[in-house]
């Protein structure tokens, strides 16, 4: 495609988009006109599948449609003693969503694609549909064999002109071995996108992709701008090049249904393949007689490899069958098919006698569409967009209104059984003070080891007061279980059960893995080794640093140099494209900004003179920018 052609392709975008807006405009006032004409009565779902009904998904309820939903609640709602015993007996609305595509989802897109409404978990609020037209997309597509170079660079100049025309957001990790991808825009614009790349070199890659949609979210919760980055693996295992597992090696794909009943069987195990911050406010918790399950206890997935290789993992495995899952479904592509590839390869594993290896077709998100109750789950789903965290449909309506009252603004609208109280409870404790807690707030990390930190509102706000502060010795759980008290400690750590893992690997499999940069004498004697704190009166955490080696320094290296850096913003040329040296870093605590600039500023890494200062934020801009945390 020329570059007129592709010109013209974006102004006829962008004229049908404008079209469309004038149309849902006025097709919004109309329905609005419908329902002011209503007696105001809490509305219930459409009877009919979601495949009935287009881009809104429910109509406004006949009074006839009225009537039957309030005779149907009130025989539901108690049994022969007065109560309800079981949240699978609620009669809710958010009890109604259709995990599966809508006529648009069939027409537009095609193939595997899953859709549903988050006005069916929001009905009992009453928003206004024109302030919840955010449509989140989810998915990833491995490709194998991988990407030649040109074939990579037409794939990302693809996705990019395309999400451009189409006004796509959010983030899309593109390596040589496929794309991983959370996306927000309209309507008709994702679904749009969608189908560009379906038919992307006639659906070679992306024929049999599965397409997770969720409309009518907040437009709080839309991404501001693209940002595609090239990066070496789709999800960091620490396996790119020779050391990738097959693709094709993965464990048996079950739908959530077929999950479900896998994790009540005996002789099972049940792999959580996140990080242990994710798995601390929400898991799987199958039934006493079922699978047993298990958390790796890992900071970061390219922990996975080093701990499936231990020998107190493997006796855990020994003889059972092994179940995987994940947010969306993605990192248990890469765990379960080193897995599979270990007991074909490795003769320790081999005698382990495990009888299959199984994943979650779609992960949480996908569950929890099939078990709006919550099935087997139990606490909430951390995600890596604006939503921060969910739980399952049923419960998160149960959540929402419990708030209400406790706030006076309200009345639970039904009974809530002892199952439900349960599952309304949070798993997770705040860092400092102990109290129950589920909600990743703030920009605070873990100054050991980096992860987020899990702090209740009011720890938070008494730091942010100086009430109490949250010193250093606040630390994540797994930090405080493994006696972590140092960066260094996890580094030498890391460095030395990595060391041996390769030397396994090169032993077993014959192949030699590229030899890793070491830094010279030259590097290692101008780092400082003393550090020192500077003059820090107004408590800034932001700063701008200057002059690093952009040849040397990457994420991973700044985090190193600067510990306690919880965002980033990389200050690009705007002509070239290029990054040169330059950052604005967010700092988890105004101490960690005071030793960063004591210790750094004027004195040279990597044989260059650095400049570190203090740069408050301008009130009237964004910061953190959205994009910036590292994970």
């Amino acid at each position: 495609m020329s570059i007129d052609e592709e010109e013209e392709t974006k102004r006829m975008k962008k004229a049908k988009r404008k079209e469309k807006k004038k149309e849902d405009k006025k097709k919004h006032k109309k329905r609005k006109r419908d329902e002011e004409s209503l007696e105001e009565v809490p509305p219930v779902p459409s009877s009919s599948s979601s495949a009935d009904n287009k881009k809104d998904h429910r109509h406004a309820p006949s009074s006839d449609e009225k009537k039957r939903h309030k005779k149907k609640h009130k025989k539901k709602k108690h049994d022969k003693d007065g109560t309800i015993k079981d949240v699978a007996d609620l009669e809710l609305p958010s009890k109604h969503i259709k995990a599966a595509p809508n006529t648009d989802d069939v027409k537009i897109v095609g193939g595997r694609i899953v859709s549903f409404s988050a006005q069916d978990i929001n009905v009992q609020q009453q928003i206004p549909q024109k302030e919840n037209s955010t449509t989140l997309l989810l998915f990833y597509q491995y490709i194998e064999p991988v990407l030649d170079e040109e074939s990579f660079k037409d794939l990302l100049h693809h996705v990019e002109t395309m999400g451009e025309a189409h006004g796509i957001t959010g983030r899309m990790r593109v390596a040589h071995e496929g794309l991983n991808c959370t996306l927000t825009g309209s309507y008709e614009d994702v679904r749009s996108w969608c189908k560009s790349l379906r038919d992307y070199k006639d659906g070679k890659y992306f024929g049999e992709t599965e397409f997770k949609l969720t409309d009518n979210l907040p437009n709080g919760q839309a991404f501001p701008k693209l940002h595609a980055f090239k990066v070496e693996e789709i999800v960091n295992y620490g396996l790119a090049g020779v050391k990738a597992p097959s693709i094709h090696m993965t464990g048996v794909h079950l739908e959530p249904k077929d999950y479900h009943q896998k994790m009540m069987e005996e002789e099972t195990v049940i792999i959580d393949v996140r990080n242990h911050y994710e798995a601390a406010i929400g898991k799987f918790q199958p039934p006493p007689t079922g699978a047993q399950y298990i958390d790796p206890m890992m900071r970061k997935s390219t922990e996975f490899p080093i701990w499936l290789d231990k020998p107190e993992t493997k006796e855990m495995l020994r003889g059972k069958q092994v179940l995987m899952y994940c947010t969306g479904g993605v990192r248990c592509e890469r765990a379960s098919a080193l897995l599979r590839t270990k007991m074909e390869m490795e003769e320790d594993t081999k005698a382990l006698g495990i009888k299959g290896v199984y994943q979650l077709q779609g992960g949480i998100d996908k569950y929890f569409r099939d078990f709006p109750e919550g099935g087997w789950w139990r606490g909430k789903n951390y995600v890596f967009d604006k939503r921060f965290a969910h739980a399952p449909p049923v419960i998160e309506t149960l959540e929402r209104e419990v708030k209400k009252e406790e706030k006076g603004i309200g009345k639970v609208f039904v009974e809530i059984p002892s199952s439900a109280k349960e599952k309304l409870q949070a798993l997770g404790n705040c860092e400092a003070c102990k109290k129950p807690w589920d909600k990743y707030r703030g920009k605070r990390r873990c100054p050991t080891c980096g992860v987020p930190s899990l702090i209740c509102k009011e720890c938070h706000d008494a730091d942010a007061n100086g009430i109490r502060k949250l010193d250093r010795s606040i630390r994540c759980d797994l930090c405080v279980k493994e006696g972590i008290t140092s960066k260094q400690q996890i580094r030498e750590r890391e460095e030395k059960e990595m060391e041996q893992y390769e030397k396994k690997l090169r032993e077993i499999y014959g192949f030699e893995l590229p030899k890793k940069k070491k830094r010279n004498a030259h590097d290692v004697e101008n780092i400082p080794k003393r550090h020192k704190s500077a003059p820090n009166p107004d408590n800034i955490t932001r700063l701008f640093i200057k002059n690093l080696c952009a040849k040397r320094v990457d994420q991973k290296e700044l985090c190193e140099l600067f510990p306690g850096i919880t965002h980033v913003e990389w200050i690009m040329d705007k002509k070239s494209g290029n990054w040169y040296g330059s950052v604005f870093v967010e700092m988890a605590t105004a101490e960690d900004a005071a030793l960063a600039v004591g210790t750094y500023h004027k004195n040279k890494a990597y044989g260059r003179v650095l400049h570190v200062a203090y740069s408050p934020p301008d009130p009237k801009s964004i910061w953190p920018p959205p994009n910036s945390k590292i994970f």
